[in-house]
């Protein structure tokens, strides 16, 4: 076997099967290939091999055994040198003959040697934010916010306002020709949030319930969609409903319908410490992020581009379950960015390949530093979890315990390696 470092923390291994080895794997091969073929005289998968290659051709029988070789020799291979293969291996037959040794070669990504710099003196260097405190103005926004969440919604028989929430039919034409998506029926819309493309609200304004309007608007020039990006459009609308919000009155009764507060001001107690563990917790992720961005700087690594794409993966679902958590459609919060999901991850490589960095390094310190998680401590925290989701009517069944496992213990790791560097004098 050889071994040949390739860049972007590739490597090439060299393979080959000797002759006699590979003569197992035929066998092996015959006995399978012949239960899937009934062949006189014999039970299925008991028909001597010469017999199999006279029925199938030995050429089939060749391919199927130097698959399973060239399966056991890489998996040998890799796991006897100890290399840390990621992905898929790109797998290229080179010499295949009867009779002959079976040679291949293997072009694998491999998890990338990290040098790191001096990651106890890069901390040092970040500045800890002073604690910050929560003003009286700052509760008051809070509370307002919080007024505004539980708003009625009273339908009105009046021109609508910026505010209103509207339900709308509408059809968007270009040309004379529906535009694929822009037809919907009691769509919701909040006049003035400006969820649709500019202008769009606007025309809204002073409509009532069943009024119908017909107007034209442009779509801007760097709309996601190319095909309609510029392009003048004919929009058909009609308003089905009108409901303009009414707040609450922040009072003591407004405390108590909020759940165990007494009165105004034990809200406000409450909303201030939450406020303020919050700007503890926001300064606190700040410093880990320059510290990280620190020691990556002054570390030396290559990274795989499959380390990236797979960062750009889970950063989409992320999106998307965040998108899905505010209420909205995927394609309505692109349609409003003016993106796609390609732009999106175009956007993303640098941010993705800084995520990948850091969890590299955070692995580099932890064993710098001999850092472990104990499996108690891991099995504490993944109880939490599955108490989570029974709480939640969630079946706890359907939970791949050995992801969480491995989930939970790197959470935990890089946590340790936190409280060290934030530690460090």
């Amino acid at each position: 076997m050889e071994i040949k470092k390739l860049p972007k923390s590739q490597i090439e291994i060299l393979l080959a099967v000797p002759a006699p080895e590979l003569e197992k794997f035929l066998d092996m091969a015959a006995e399978e290939l012949s239960k899937e073929i009934k062949i006189d005289g014999f039970r299925p998968g008991k028909a001597p091999r010469n017999i199999v290659e006279q029925k199938l051709g030995s050429e089939k029988v060749l391919a199927h055994g130097a698959e399973k070789a060239v399966r056991k020799s890489y998996v040998d291979s890799i796991t006897k040198n100890k290399i840390e293969a990621i992905g898929e291996p790109k797998i290229t037959i080179t010499k295949i003959a009867p009779g002959n040794d079976l040679e291949f070669k293997v072009v694998v990504s491999v998890m990338p040697e990290i040098t790191l710099g001096n990651h106890r003196k890069d901390v040092k260097n970040i500045k800890k934010e002073k604690r910050v405190g929560v003003s009286e103005k700052d509760v008051d926004s809070e509370l307002n916010n919080l007024a505004r969440s539980r708003a009625k919604l009273i339908t009105v028989n009046r021109p609508a306002r910026v505010g209103d929430r509207v339900e709308i039919d509408f059809e968007a034409q270009i040309e004379g020709k529906t535009i694929e998506g822009g037809v919907s029926k009691n769509h919701p819309l909040t006049i003035g949030e400006n969820y649709f493309i500019p202008g769009f609200e606007d025309k809204l304004i002073g409509m009532k319930e069943g009024e119908e309007k017909t107007f034209e608007l442009p779509f801007p020039s760097d709309y996601h969609k190319k095909e309609l990006a510029g392009k003048p459009a004919t929009f058909k609308v009609r308003i089905s409903l009108v409901q303009q919000k009414e707040l609450p009155k922040i009072d003591d009764e407004f405390a108590k319908n909020l759940g165990k507060f007494e009165n105004l001001e034990k809200l406000k107690a409450n909303l201030k410490e939450g406020m303020e563990a919050e700007k503890e917790k926001k300064n606190q992720e700040k410093w880990r992020t320059e510290a990280i961005e620190e020691i990556v700087k002054s570390s030396q690594m290559e990274i795989p581009d499959i380390l990236v794409n797979g960062e750009l993966d889970k950063m989409m679902v992320e999106f998307e379950q965040n998108i899905a958590q505010m209420g909205m459609a995927m394609e309505t919060y692109l349609s409003n960015l003016k993106k796609s999901k390609e732009d999106l991850q175009k956007d993303w490589q640098e941010p993705a390949a800084k995520r990948v960095k850091a969890a590299l390094v955070l692995r580099e310190i932890a064993e710098a530093e001999s850092i472990t998680v104990e499996s108690q401590e891991i099995e504490e925290e993944m109880n939490k979890v599955i108490a989570y989701y029974k709480n939640m009517g969630s079946l706890e069944k359907n939970i791949d315990m050995e992801r969480l496992y491995n989930y939970t213990k790197g959470v935990l790791l890089n946590e340790k390696v936190f409280q060290l560097l934030e530690n460090l004098k």
